[in-house]
């Protein structure tokens, strides 16, 4: 056979090679999610401290020894309850001296006035009236004096600290005990900022704290927060207020675990970020698988209403029901009508 004869033989042969070269392209792979409405809400716990409502340093308003002291650290107290108590002896003889004091200084002024117009000048009388006066502001003082000596309870309170002990002398203004009011149980936590700011959209929100070696929750509510930040992070210091449970005692400096439960939307739909196509005005979009057979579907941009949300996804608001399907990743690169194929695995 000549060489010349073979080329049509192998161009016959070649030729029926060219349809596969230029079949048409499978359809590209597509990760596919279903959606379903989201109602399991946000919830995050903190470490939190234990104080009191108030905490107070109690002293005496006047200088003496002390001679009655009958609170302990740890002891409860009630409104009312002597707490200590001075040598009153010095503040009665000053309070007999300024009664006496006045009374004379009254007697003075009272013979002044009837002497007045003859032998006594009207300067006389006005400086006697003067000295009388300020003589009934000495007993007063000294009457104040008196009461100053006994220190009570301004509160029903917890004994956290005493500063000194019986017989001892004390000056006006030294400490003598530290109180606290435990007729509401604070509890203070660090909040992010994120965090605020949602709560600040909604009052339906859940706070409960939980304690050591106990799993029951205590309802709690918020008392005050912060208006700025702490130093070290955006986050605010927020007061909530518990009432004493009466099943165990929270002392002041005790840890809590603090869960706080933000609702979720129920009418919302939690996609991923990823799944969002921006269209060329800047409006969010989906692109919509509707599927044809079983693996295969075409794809379709909608416009949809989203909301931020947190760890990468976002709340549909409109544009999207449940139990439709969706493009979770790679939209983007999609055109709108085209044919795709479902990813299930690799290799598949």
């Amino acid at each position: 056979m000549k060489i010349s004869s073979l080329f049509p033989m192998l161009l016959a042969l070649a030729a029926t090679g060219i349809p596969a070269a230029h079949a048409q392209d499978a359809p590209r792979l597509a990760k596919i999610i279903e959606l379903s409405q989201d109602d399991t809400g946000l919830s995050r716990q903190f470490f939190g401290r234990v104080a009191a409502r108030e905490t107070v340093d109690l002293a005496f308003q006047v200088g003496g020894q002390i001679v009655d002291f009958p609170v302990g650290e740890g002891q409860e107290l009630a409104s009312g309850d002597l707490i200590a108590r001075l040598d009153q002896e010095p503040f009665e003889l000053a309070l007999d001296r300024a009664r006496s004091q006045q009374a004379q200084a009254n007697r003075n002024l009272q013979r002044l006035e009837q002497l007045q117009g003859s032998a006594v000048s009207q300067v006389s009388v006005d400086d006697a009236r003067t000295e009388a006066e300020l003589a009934a502001i000495s007993v007063r003082d000294a009457e104040r004096a008196l009461e100053e000596t006994t220190l009570m309870a301004p509160f029903d309170a917890l004994t956290a600290s005493t500063s000194t002990s019986n017989f001892t002398t004390i000056a006006a203004g030294a400490p003598v005990v530290r109180l606290h009011d435990m007729s509401e149980i604070r509890i203070e936590i660090n909040v992010p900022e994120i965090l605020v700011q949602m709560a600040g959209k909604t009052q339906d929100f859940e706070l409960w704290a939980e304690f050591p070696t106990d799993d029951q929750r205590y309802p709690l509510e918020i008392r005050e927060f912060s208006a700025e930040t702490s130093v070290t992070g955006q986050t605010y210091r927020v007061t909530l207020g518990l009432e004493p449970p009466e099943d165990r005692v929270i002392l002041p400096g005790s840890s809590a675990s603090v869960t706080v439960s933000l609702p979720g939307h129920e009418n919302y739909i939690t996609i991923p970020s990823s799944a969002i196509v921006t269209a060329n005005d800047g409006t969010p979009q989906a692109m919509l698988f509707e599927p044809v057979g079983a693996t295969e579907g075409t794809v379709r941009l909608v416009g949809i209403q989203i909301e931020g949300g947190e760890d990468g996804t976002v709340s549909v608001i409109s544009g999207l029901e449940p139990g439709q399907e969706i493009v979770a990743s790679g939209a983007a690169i999609l055109d709108d009508g085209e044919t795709v194929r479902r990813f299930t695995a690799f290799g598949e």
